[in-house]
């Protein structure tokens, strides 16, 4: 297996601070009986006890086992081996069998992932009861029905109240409104519910961020009332929008797409419960941007990050919708060496900051609830306009600018363009613009 970027062994760590800690444990001195493997790396870490830790990372999952009490996954050890497995120097090397530990260790993912595959392929071939099916179907939407009904009152009543007082309410005011959605299996609109809380208290635009959020939940609310009357496109934005999940059987069925797919950019949040990891990828002949989403809850890990700049050739399923599509991998995608240099995003539009907010108004016109729109924005420059969160600007030529959002300092970008213009990927969210690459000289390089 290729060795891994240090970015990449990062990137899996669950905080900055075991990060830190790993790199002061990645020196030979700790570490013995080291070696991997194509798809294993082990090695014992002497700690503060008599017994070194035993340590092995599979690198198909990529997977920890660790035999130190840490209570973070993966902990200062697993990331600490990869990152001398990385290293290349000789402290890890290669082996023709694992040490006992580790093979043992493969052996028991090896039994769970075939134990999983077999309770898969019997529910495939359990007919499901088609009257049970509908029954379920029918208890469900007439749950979901009374929230939206729910739902559409509370918005009535924020609105009758003015917007003004919704900033003096406790985040207790929000959550039990968020509650009252997941009762009614409307997980999609109960987050969004209970990030506002936060949003409104910190967010010097707050009124206008809210006003907007008001509306489009109530154009849920009424897509919901019509909804039998929808096509499939705008059934996949609203259950997108409300949480109600569509089988990935399903779509890898229904629409799929071969092409060779840039990745653009990708970003990664974690809001203490489920982590996510947004992957957006331009198609070559199609000329779509699609994004591909992986979560995983807390405590485990996502998959590795696509590197930002590579080319897959990969056929993608996408999902039901009229823009800003979500898809899926069908197969594991082949990484793409180009026989010849090629310019970086070529194919793809640089906009100016008018331009780009008219695509997203286009897109917003068509679906409403696609909350990230994703464009490349051309010739722009970082700006800081002041200290704190969303202190910062990409301005363009003209003059027009987009402030960043909270999560986006621009010092990253600042000092790999020294302030100068470049074209950069984004995601447009309202007025604001999260950057996740830039073209620095000949390479597309991740923020």
């Amino acid at each position: 297996m290729t060795r891994w970027t240090p970015q990449q062994v990062a990137a899996l760590a669950p905080d900055a601070a075991s990060v830190a800690a790993s790199r002061r444990l990645a020196r030979p001195g700790p570490w013995s009986d080291t070696g991997s493997t194509d798809t294993l790396v082990w090695g014992k870490c002497q700690g503060s006890g008599k017994t070194p830790y035993q340590v092995s990372v599979d690198l198909t999952g990529p997977a920890f086992r660790c035999s130190c009490p840490s209570r973070k996954f993966p902990c200062k050890h697993g990331l600490a081996l990869l990152m001398l497995w990385v290293d290349g120097s000789g402290s890890v090397r290669d082996a023709a069998e694992p040490a006992g530990f580790a093979a043992a260790f493969a052996a028991e993912r090896s039994a769970r992932a075939a134990g999983s595959a077999a309770a898969r392929e019997g529910q495939r071939e359990r007919t499901p009861d088609p009257v049970a099916q509908a029954k379920r179907l029918e208890e469900r939407l007439a749950l979901m029905t009374g929230g939206m009904e729910d739902f559409s009152r509370w918005l009535g009543d924020v609105v009758r109240g003015g917007t003004a007082g919704v900033r003096a309410q406790p985040y207790g005011w929000w959550d039990t409104t968020a509650a009252r959605l997941v009762d009614a299996q409307l997980p999609g609109l109960a987050e969004q519910v209970r990030s506002m809380a936060s949003e409104v208290s910190g967010r010097p635009d707050w009124d206008e961020h809210l006003l907007a959020a008001l509306g489009r939940w109530w154009t849920v609310t009424r897509a919901w009332t019509g909804r039998e009357s929808a096509d499939e496109a705008t059934m996949g934005d609203l259950r997108a929008v409300i949480g109600w999940p569509v089988s990935s059987e399903s779509v890898r069925r229904a629409d799929s797409v071969s092409d060779r797919w840039t990745v653009l950019g990708a970003h990664r949040t974690d809001d203490g419960r489920l982590q996510q990891q947004r992957t957006w990828l331009h198609g070559e002949r199609c000329g779509e941007t699609v994004q591909v989403l992986d979560f995983a809850a807390s405590g485990q890990v996502l998959p590795m990050a696509r590197v930002v700049g590579s080319v897959l050739d990969a056929t993608l399923a996408r999902y039901p919708g009229k823009a800003v599509r979500r898809a899926l991998f069908v197969d594991e995608p082949l990484v793409i060496e180009p026989s010849e240099p090629r310019p970086v995003l070529d194919g793809v539009d640089g906009l100016s900051v008018d331009a780009a907010l008219g695509v997203a108004a286009a897109t917003w016109g068509v679906n409403p609830w696609a909350w990230r729109v994703p464009v490349v924005l051309e010739d722009v420059r970082a700006t800081a306009v002041e200290t704190g969160p969303g202190s910062g600007a990409l301005v363009d030529e003209t003059g027009d600018g987009l402030r960043l959002t909270d999560d986006s300092p621009p010092w990253p970008l600042l000092a790999l363009t020294g302030g100068h213009p470049t074209r950069v990927f984004v995601e447009l969210e309202g007025r604001r613009a999260r950057p996740l690459s830039a073209v620095v000289g000949d390479q597309l390089v991740a923020l």
